[in-house]
């Protein structure tokens, strides 16, 4: 018992180590709980795409001497309108249009990078630095994180009812388009309050594998909610610390024991999963 706690409280007393945990548990929060959205919309794509599109807006945002993440934000919002309106005046789909935008989007970003004289590095931007994380940068992530989470969670169900069936929402008097464009601006903050722990690669991974994993171990969307932002927060502390002990990257390591999270889902879970014993199903099929 006394190695596990020297385990976890080795890495804890250095600050920087402390403030790297803290942001990861915030961003961690937030991405679960907007994972759990974008996993019953069917816009792990989308959340692909405004990352990737966001390095553009980090260069120009450099060059103009602004904060990144206005830059960031910017070119994420940018690249769903951009997406959207392509959707609705040319004859292809959803899925090709995101790809054309955000990987024309990261392109640029990457020509113009290499043009400019920048103290930024690359790798940063692409996979965080959660480690170089300071009081500055970690006050930005909690008003970022904060002020997103307090939406979601205020408008969590008219949210919930957009993305599982629009038709019935517009039936009822909400405002579909609202509710659209706000979850875009809500995925958009929540990428730039994700790029200092885990950059625009990882980020992906922090939205949908949290939701992933809820949604196959229950049926109800509150309990999705609680289960994504466990696992979200559970692998946020265990990927931080981890990452101590062996020198590893810890956006990395935090999305790995994600992923464990989900294998572990996909193979166990009471209904559904893989390995579960064959017979529990028998007595559900009887009339």
């Amino acid at each position: 018992m006394s190695a596990l706690v020297d385990f976890v409280a080795l890495p804890l007393s250095y600050p920087f180590m402390q403030r790297a945990l803290v942001v990861s548990l915030l961003v961690a929060a937030v991405c679960a709980v907007l994972s759990c959205y974008l996993v019953l919309k069917g816009w792990s794509l989308m959340g692909d795409a405004i990352s990737h599109a966001v390095l553009p807006g980090i260069v120009v945002a450099y060059i103009l001497s602004i904060p990144l993440a206005i830059g960031a934000f910017v070119a994420g919002l940018g690249c769903a309108l951009a997406t959207g309106y392509l959707k609705e005046n040319s004859r292809i789909k959803e899925d090709t249009v995101m790809g054309v935008v955000f990987s024309g989007m990261f392109g640029f970003g990457l020509v113009i990078f290499t043009k400019v004289e920048t103290d930024q590095h690359l790798l940063h931007i692409l996979f965080g630095n959660v480690l170089g994380v300071t009081a500055r940068d970690l006050a930005e992530t909690a008003i970022v994180a904060g002020g997103t989470l307090l939406v979601v969670l205020l408008k969590w169900r008219d949210l919930l009812l957009y993305c599982f069936d629009p038709n019935h929402a517009r039936s009822i008097g909400l405002p579909v388009r609202v509710l659209h464009y706000g979850l875009l601006v809500l995925l958009a903050l929540t990428i730039v309050a994700s790029l200092k722990a885990v950059g625009i690669i990882l980020v992906i991974a922090m939205l949908i594998g949290p939701g992933a994993t809820a949604y196959l171990l229950t049926d109800s969307f509150a309990r999705m909610l609680v289960i994504a932002t466990a696992v979200a927060l559970v692998s946020a502390f265990i990927g931080t610390i981890v990452s101590f002990h062996i020198d590893g990257a810890t956006g990395a390591c935090i999305v790995l024991t994600q992923a464990l999270f989900f294998a572990a889902a996909f193979l166990f879970a009471p209904k559904g999963g893989v390995l579960r014993p064959a017979q529990s199903v028998a007595p559900e099929a009887q009339p």
